[in-house]
């Protein structure tokens, strides 16, 4: 489903988006014409390359902060038309040995967006959210969990507001920091072991470009209290490690065993969400577990159709074989 340009003369904030997914989703934005395009982040580095990157681009706003402070969010808000709410702690292994800063920025973090975009009567808000957040056996994955049931359940509360929100869910998004593809190849290229947790493991994995159309196409399509996932790749992460070693010359592949709070496949569409959740030729819609949320789905997405009954995992999905991991690495940039 294609969507309109939702953006053309519009204010568009977005927080935690001075990273590549932040950075890629600014340039987009930016090519479809709104008004300007503030990113809020606390991290200094990341604005700075930012900075760089759209020199002599006026419409592009940086503002130092933490969605941790909700006065310094309320003026980021200030007559802004789309939330698109990206910061959080991404990491499943610091946010175990870390929980409660996991708590402050991912859960109450989201509430302060929620509650600034009311304040400044945002048109749209969309949570980036992820695979993670479905089934969570982590310290991450339940505060992202959280996080989209309170953007869900803001739609409950908003009252007079002409505010919406709405949730997307990401896999593995290709070229992002910390994203294990990119950890393997810079342990190829430094000459040292590829460090695999377990053979078994698979995960869903999305490039760059899915997670910004994504979140465009959410933006441009909700009615609210919507989780939009896009359907996409699953592999072995054994796979992808050895397609680094053979085309980037690694020794070997070295195990080390899960982390706390990892598991052996992600989910992007469970069990218990099937029996309100639509399909589409490139994605799902899940509707909110509010049944007063819910719109007319067949009205609201034209061509969907009631989700086949097969909780949506990446163990069990069909798997890229290795050349084909290959071509999307090369694709991507990353081999």
């Amino acid at each position: 489903m294609a969507e309109r340009n939702s953006f053309a003369g519009k204010g568009v904030l977005i927080t935690g988006g001075s990273g590549s997914f932040g950075q890629a989703l600014v340039a987009e934005l930016v090519r479809r014409d709104a008004k300007v395009v503030r990113v809020f982040d606390h991290d200094e580095n990341g604005l700075w390359e930012l900075q760089t990157r759209f020199r002599g681009e006026p419409r592009v706003r940086l503002l130092l902060g933490d969605v941790r402070d909700l006065p310094r969010l309320r003026m980021a808000c200030t007559d802004i038309d789309v939330v698109i709410h990206a910061a959080a702690l991404k990491h499943v292994h610091s946010s175990e040995y870390n929980p409660f800063e996991a708590v402050k920025t991912n859960v109450l973090g989201t509430q302060n967006v929620i509650d600034a975009a009311l304040d400044a009567n945002a048109e749209r808000v969309v949570l980036t959210s992820t695979d993670k957040a479905a089934n969570p056996t982590s310290v991450m994955g339940t505060t992202k969990l959280l996080a989209e049931k309170l953007i869900v359940a803001a739609n409950h509360y908003r009252g007079k507001h002409r505010t919406v929100f709405s949730a997307v869910r990401f896999g593995n998004v290709l070229g992002s920091r910390g994203s294990a593809p990119l950890l393997f190849r810079e342990q190829a290229l430094a000459g040292k072991p590829i460090t695999l947790t377990d053979p078994r493991m698979t995960r869903f994995v999305m490039t760059m470009d899915d997670a910004v159309r994504l979140v465009l196409q959410a933006v441009a399509i909700t009615r609210g209290g919507e989780t939009f996932i896009l359907k996409m790749n699953s592999i072995r992460m054994a796979d992808a490690a050895a397609v680094f070693g053979q085309h980037l010359g690694a020794a070997k592949v070295s195990r080390t065993g899960m982390k706390p709070g990892e598991k052996l496949y992600e989910e992007l569409v469970t069990e218990e969400e099937l029996p309100r959740a639509y399909e589409m030729p490139d994605m799902y819609v899940v509707l909110s577990s509010l049944p007063e949320l819910w719109p007319a789905a067949e009205k609201a997405y034209p061509g969907a159709k009631p989700a086949r009954k097969v909780p949506y995992r990446s163990d069990r999905v069909r798997k890229m074989s290795r050349p084909e991991i290959a071509r999307l690495m090369k694709r991507e940039g990353l081999l």
